[in-house]
């Protein structure tokens, strides 16, 4: 993805054909869209019968009949006549306007809903790849911001900018009927001042796709600090963070006050030229009155159509603005959709294999090198065979490689060479979901979400009973303290779980991973934030659920492996030995370095 600088020079950002996008979003509601037209025309064409009503009154209701009392008597009667025409076409005008506004407002809260959804759900199934490159706030800000300006335009906007463009082109039309001469030379002054407005419209669209890229940049700031506020506030960092989102949100004003100005000028050029051309049509008009030309009725019809005419003008400068603010917010939110993530299941998955408590695994000359760096082999020529109920170690340095044989298992990257099979299956071949189906994890850094703790444990299984739920947590020890806290297994652990402490979050994660029951588990360190005690308990249990499934585990602590089936050591992305504890510790290499250092201390 662009970055937001780059993104908001590009001179055909903001373009209203990006709102073409909205296309797929509108179509559903055909029967919504012809309805709030229908209501809008009738709203235009009730506005529009206005001056000839009004002209009727004055031409027969004031102007036209005679002194006597029987004539004013009748002017009386006709006058009567006149005015509730006129309040009818008024409460035509407000019903079929009260009928388009909620209409409308339905079907811009509806289109919002969907985009807002279609993105949100496009932007889950990136793959990692993505959001090395997007920041979360950046996300956030489309999600929100930008959807907001889309509603504006679908469930207000729009239908204002249609409505003015009916009546605007009904009054016209009204007055070239009626004045031809005098409407010729306004229609040509107005062709003269829509080449100029054309032209200053592009710094209008530049400069509202740079003001939503600026919003994005705060809400970047803001996102990233808040999902580290331990850290920001033990470094007492909060004068300078505070200090660097003010900057932020200042160049997001000061881009906003030029978007601003540029379309305050562009308004006050569009009613002033307008203005101006209509005045001199109706110059003209009494001009016509005064010679009798016309009546004093044909110059009011005239004078509502030019009020109708330039509040129209008026009106579409202001829809006009919000379309380019729409527009740049539109083609954001299209870029996110139109990205395709590198991962994907095949359009003809091989069919699954059969499912079995531990999985067959086969990684062979694997080659991988991620995005972020292209120069560095993360793996390179990497073979691992594990047999079903295995249970392997992968030990190493940092940056040896060995989460990043977790990731290639999850198929969050792919590699670039090598293959990579389950239960003899390449998982290039398998459908994401069966793929990702078949593996249970436990990070070292734990993930809990702001629910209670059974649905964070339920996450792992989704149709899990609460028998079920409450049977994984006790496995991974986790039943006690659960049934300590305040409402139990429903109690709310917080935003990334911050009511418990960080063995407490393990243990939790364990359970998910124990209730998934997948025949390949993966172990990321999932002792490394217990104490003593709760690491005997863990490894107590995490033994029995390995029993009979393929395991790998990642450990940096050796003690936690030592009666793994085979240790594979890894340098540089390489397997350098492999083995039992003993073998490799007589072996004398590397491993038993490791051993040496971390045993005798």
């Amino acid at each position: 993805m662009p970055s937001s600088a780059h993104s908001a020079a590009e001179p055909a950002q903001g373009s209203p054909r990006s709102l073409r996008g909205l296309l797929p979003f509108l179509t559903p509601y055909r029967g919504h869209i012809a309805l709030a037209a229908l209501f809008l025309v009738l709203a235009a064409c009730a506005t529009l019968v206005f001056p000839l009503a009004l002209r009727s009154l004055i031409d027969n209701g004031l102007v036209s009949g005679g002194t006597t009392p029987q004539d004013t008597g009748e002017r009386l009667v006709a006058l009567r006549t006149h005015f509730f025409e006129l309040f009818a076409v008024a409460a035509a005008l407000g019903l079929f306007s009260a009928g388009r506004y909620y209409v409308v407002s339905w079907l811009g809260e509806r289109v919002t809903s969907d985009l807002r959804n279609a993105v949100y759900a496009h932007v889950v199934r990136q793959s990692p790849e993505f959001f090395e490159t997007t920041q979360t706030g950046e996300v956030l800000s489309r999600l929100t911001g930008d959807t907001t300006l889309v509603q504006t335009v679908v469930g207000s906007s729009l239908s204002v900018g249609l409505r003015n463009a009916v009546m605007g082109a009904g009054a016209l039309g009204m007055l070239v009927w009626s004045n031809p001469y005098v409407m010729t030379q306004v229609l040509g002054i107005l062709v003269l001042v829509v080449l100029p407005t054309m032209w200053f419209g592009r710094r209008v669209r530049k400069l509202s796709r740079a003001s939503q890229d600026r919003v994005a940049d705060s809400s970047a700031i803001a996102a990233e600090v808040l999902n580290a506020i331990p850290v920001v506030q033990s470094y007492t960092a909060e004068a300078r963070e505070a200090a660097r989102f003010t900057q932020s949100t200042q160049n997001a004003f000061n881009t906003a006050v030029r978007r601003t100005r540029a379309r305050a000028v562009l308004v006050a050029f569009i009613i002033t030229a307008t203005s101006a051309a209509l005045l001199w049509g109706l110059y003209q008009g009494t001009q016509a009155v005064m010679r009798g030309d016309i009546s004093a009725g044909h110059l009011g019809q005239t004078v509502v159509y030019v009020i109708i005419l330039a509040g129209a003008f008026g009106a579409l400068s202001e829809v006009y603005g919000d379309l380019l603010r729409a527009a740049g917010a539109t083609e954001r939110l299209m870029e996110l959709l139109h990205m395709r993530s590198p991962i994907a299941s095949p359009a003809r998955p091989a069919p699954a294999p059969a499912r079995n408590s531990g999985s067959r695994l086969e990684l062979a000359d694997v080659t991988f090198h991620y995005p972020s760096r292209p120069a560095q082999a993360a793996l390179s020529d990497f073979n691992l065979a594990v047999a079903p109920g295995e249970t392997v170690a992968l030990v190493g340095a940092s940056g040896a490689g060995k989460s990043t044989v977790f990731q290639l298992l999850l198929r969050f990257y792919d590699q670039e060479r090598g293959s990579i099979a389950l239960d003899g299956v390449t998982t290039r071949e398998m459908a994401l979901d069966e793929l990702r189906g078949r593996i249970g994890i436990v990070p070292q850094d734990p993930v809990l979400f702001s629910t209670s703790a059974r649905e964070n444990i339920r996450y792992g299984r989704p149709e899990a009973s609460d028998a079920d739920v409450e049977a994984a947590a006790r496995a991974a020890f986790a039943h006690d303290f659960i049934e300590a806290l305040p409402q139990g297994y429903d109690s709310f652990l917080g935003e990334r779980g911050v009511r418990l402490s960080g063995g407490q979050r393990q243990r939790i994660a364990i359970a998910r991973a124990m209730l998934k029951n997948a025949p390949l588990l993966l172990l990321d360190e999932a002792t490394s934030a217990l104490d003593a005690e709760s690491e005997r308990m863990v490894q107590a249990a995490l033994e029995s659920a390995m029993q009979g499934r393929t395991t790998l585990v990642i450990a940096h602590r050796l003690a936690t492996v030592q009666q793994a089936d085979r240790i594979v050591v890894l340098e540089q992305g390489r397997i350098v030995e492999q083995g039992t504890h003993a073998a490799l510790v007589a072996a004398g290499g590397t491993y038993a370095r490791l051993a040496a250092l971390q045993f005798t201390q």
